[in-house]
């Protein structure tokens, strides 16, 4: 439910990243179209204006991720192709709570790219970022092992398969593990994305815990901020194992805040998205 250049959580959330979250969340069960009337009036509640909303629906149409349809007569966009399996891919990754132990080894990606196809190069090493990995080398990136089918269909989706051998690896020495993973991920970078994402949803979610009613429409634009904040982290952290982490580390209790924002909201949430969306 995200895609590759998609701006990190945070207060400056865009309205193209709201945008994406409401597709990801709701279109899919009304077959992936939503007309521009309601896209409005779903974010208007969420504070972003009927301009800005037109100006991000346009630029993620010139991207490829919707396509302008009409339905009825009534002008709208539906979900590209692609933007299908950018979504289906996130689910998978976002609302999946996977985490390694270090028993379960490595996954190394070692690449040689020619020097007259450098894009490609800088391509496989975004991908390869993006998909959550630490670099060892220039050459030699490393992630944990449960990524290996995510790894496997990214880069074969994208055409970089052919530059790329994988191997499951366990680490023999001779430095600390714990050590050489603050080398290869920038952990205190993570670190600071999630206190920004409990310093935002902490409160909202004590909020909840003291309240025996929830406002449908206040549920929807919570978890649609939430997710829009959240849907990016499972891809810079990529479930490293706790035994190699931090003791202080903040991943956990982050995780725990979203997903029982989720378990708290998505039902009333589902409810007013739904009573827009309806014909």
């Amino acid at each position: 439910m995200t895609v590759e250049d998609d701006e990190p959580g945070g207060r400056g959330q865009l309205p193209r990243s709201l945008i994406v979250t409401v597709y990801g969340l709701y279109a899919r069960e009304v077959g992936g179209w939503l007309s521009v009337a309601s896209i409005i009036k779903l974010l208007a509640r969420c504070g972003v204006d009927a301009p800005a909303v037109r100006s991000a629906v346009s630029r993620l149409k010139k991207r490829g991720l919707l396509v302008a349809a009409k339905q009825a007569g009534v002008a709208g966009y539906g979900l590209s192709d692609e933007a299908h399996r950018i979504l289906r891919e996130g689910d998978q990754r976002i609302f999946e709570r996977r985490r390694a132990v270090e028993g379960d080894g490595w996954l190394l990606a070692v690449f040689s790219v020619p020097e007259a196809e450098r894009d490609r190069r800088h391509r496989l090493r975004s991908r390869l970022s993006w998909l959550g990995f630490g670099m060892v080398a220039s050459g030699v990136w490393i992630a944990p092992a449960h990524l290996l089918d995510h790894t496997r269909d990214s880069l074969e989706h994208s055409g970089l398969a052919a530059y790329v051998n994988l191997f499951h690896a366990d680490h023999l020495g001779f430095t600390d593990i714990a050590d050489q993973v603050q080398n290869w991920w920038d952990l205190p970078r993570l670190h600071r994305l999630y206190d920004e994402f409990l310093d935002r949803h902490g409160p909202v979610l004590d909020g909840y815990r003291d309240r025996t009613e929830i406002d449908p429409a206040t549920a929807f634009c919570d978890l649609v901020g939430a997710l829009t904040d959240w849907r990016r982290l499972p891809y810079a952290d990529p479930g490293l194992p706790t035994e190699v982490l931090p003791a202080d580390w903040n991943g956990l209790r982050a995780a725990d805040t979203f997903f029982e924002l989720n378990d708290r909201l998505a039902e009333p949430a589902h409810d007013y998205a739904a009573g827009i969306l309806r014909p």
